[in-house]
């Protein structure tokens, strides 16, 4: 198992290596296609690949002509099959990080949470490469308070921080009549905002947290940015009314994510290349928006 995950590994981060060269030769092509629709003649620097780069481009199709990256490669098989979770704490949690995630285990279908123990964050993502797993949550506090979770996609990434605010757990609820119990379908998902190329990164994220539903469901998980803060909503509705008429309740539990790093790899590799991460000098830019408009 370890010379088969160091094998795909190799592969993985060959591929990535290449991109640069497929980009280079995509840019060639594209010169020379809109110089050809326009009437235009070749550009001087492509004259002596122009017959190569012509032949090449008849051979082309809609799934050949723009070059893939490792960006698909992260989520190439994603639809294939559900998402297989692990959900863990830091060490020594506290009983309310443990009721939070005991929470979360229920709002993320297919999730399983395991006491960490003294296990090191290797080992158990090794523990997760072998079992088919396909995302790890870790789950952090502070004095009692979750205040930051990661999530870590598998087998090669990628990776996200979130800073954790505002956390509303469904039992620090003291109104159990109001919020009902828990339904575990597949939830129908609502992300609303993520409209700049880091903010589908983070969506592309999240959403592949959660399985495909079926139509007739009536559980909904929302993710909505609002300045850069990702607000997190669970609901179910019903129409008592008829089908114009939708009454929401809220079951929680209920957080603000706040996006602060996204690392080409697993949590566990500390060499792994850093694709964003905010800077104290963001923090005074007020105007501008990272994740969304």
């Amino acid at each position: 198992m370890l010379r088969r995950n160091i094998r795909l590994r190799r592969e993985y981060l060959y591929r990535k290596n290449l991109e640069g060269k497929e980009r280079l030769l995509y840019e060639k092509k594209r010169k020379i296609k809109q110089a050809l629709e326009d009437g235009k003649p070749i550009p001087t620097e492509l004259r002596n690949e122009e017959a190569a780069l012509r032949q090449e481009i008849d051979l082309e199709d809609e799934n050949t002509a723009v070059p893939r990256t490792h960006i698909d490669d992260e989520y190439a098989h994603a639809m294939e099959r559900d998402p297989k979770i692990l959900l863990t704490t830091s060490r020594n949690p506290s009983a309310p990080l443990k009721q939070f995630v005991k929470e979360l285990t229920i709002v993320f279908p297919n999730a399983q949470r395991m006491n960490r123990g003294g296990q090191v964050i290797s080992e158990i993502i090794e523990t997760c490469r072998a079992h088919d797993f396909t995302d790890v949550i870790l789950v952090h506090e502070h004095r009692g308070v979750p205040d930051g979770l990661i999530v870590s996609h598998l087998p090669f990434g990628p990776t996200a921080y979130f800073g954790l605010l505002n956390v509303v757990t469904r039992h620090d609820i003291k109104d159990k009549k109001a919020i009902g119990t828990m339904p575990e379908a597949y939830p129908h998902l609502i992300l609303n905002n993520f409209s700049t190329k880091l903010g589908q990164r983070t969506a592309n994220i999240l959403k592949h947290l959660f399985p495909v539903p079926k139509p007739d469901t009536k559980r909904i998980v929302t993710f909505a940015n609002q300045s850069d803060y990702v607000s997190f909503r669970h609901h179910l509705y019903e129409k008592d009314g008829g089908p114009k008429s939708v009454e929401l309740k809220e079951i929680g539990p209920r957080f603000e994510l706040r996006l602060y790093q996204v690392k080409l790899g697993t949590v566990d590799q500390t060499e792994a290349q850093i694709e964003w991460v905010i800077r104290p000098y963001m923090n005074t830019s007020k105007k501008r928006k990272f994740i969304g408009d």
